[in-house]
C-alpha cells in the first residue's frame, strides 16, 4: 500500500525545505504532516518522506520511532497519553492508567473495538506542575482524577 501527500501537504514539505537549515531539519514536521494526512505514521509514510527529502528511509524511520508523539500504529479517533513521569507517577498516574484500562476495556496500547480510543503511557509531557497529565490527540487534560476522566471519556464517546 503506497501512501502519497497531498497536494497541501507536499506544498508545505515543499516550503520548509526552503525555510530551513537542512532537509534533515524538515523531518519531524514531514512526519506530523504524514501522521496528520495518513491517522499513523506507516512505513509507507516513511518511504515517501525519504523520497522527498532525499534522505535515507533508516533515518526516517529512526526518528519516527524515537519520539513518542508519533504512532507507528493505527490508533483510534482518540489518542490518549498518559504522563508516567516522576511528578505525575507521585500524583497518581498508575491509579489513572489502571482507571482509564478499567474505563475502557482496554489494556495501555490497545484501541477499543469501535475504534475510538487508543490508551498509551508516554514518558513526559512538560506539565508537571499539574499532574496527572494525559493529552488526548493534541489537548492537555490536567490535574486529572477519576470523576474528570469519566466526564472526558463521556463527552468523547458524545461526540463520537
Amino acid at each position: 500500500m503506497e501512501f502519497e501527500f497531498s497536494e497541501k501537504g507536499k506544498a508545505e514539505i515543499e516550503r520548509l525545505i526552503e525555510i530551513y537549515p537542512s532537509k534533515e531539519a524538515v523531518i519531524i514536521p514531514a512526519l506530523h504532516i504524514g501522521q496528520n494526512e495518513n491517522g499513523w505514521v506507516s512505513n509507507e509514510v516513511c518511504m515517501t518522506i525519504s523520497e522527498l527529502l532525499d534522505i535515507p528511509a533508516a533515518k526516517i524511520e529512526g526518528v519516527a520511532s524515537f519520539y513518542t508523539m508519533f504512532s507507528r500504529k493505527p490508533k483510534g479517533k482518540y489518542w490518549l497519553m498518559v504522563c508516567k513521569n516522576i511528578s505525575c507517577s507521585i500524583m497518581g498516574s498508575e491509579h489513572i492508567i489502571n482507571y482509564l484500562e478499567q474505563l475502557l476495556r482496554i489494556k495501555v496500547g490497545e484501541t477499543t473495538k469501535d475504534q475510538l480510543f487508543t490508551l498509551d503511557v508516554v514518558e513526559c509531557l512538560g506539565s508537571c506542575g499539574t499532574a496527572p497529565v494525559m493529552m488526548i490527540n493534541d489537548k492537555y487534560y490536567e490535574n486529572l482524577n477519576e470523576p474528570k476522566i469519566e466526564q472526558i471519556i463521556n463527552e468523547l464517546r458524545e461526540k463520537g
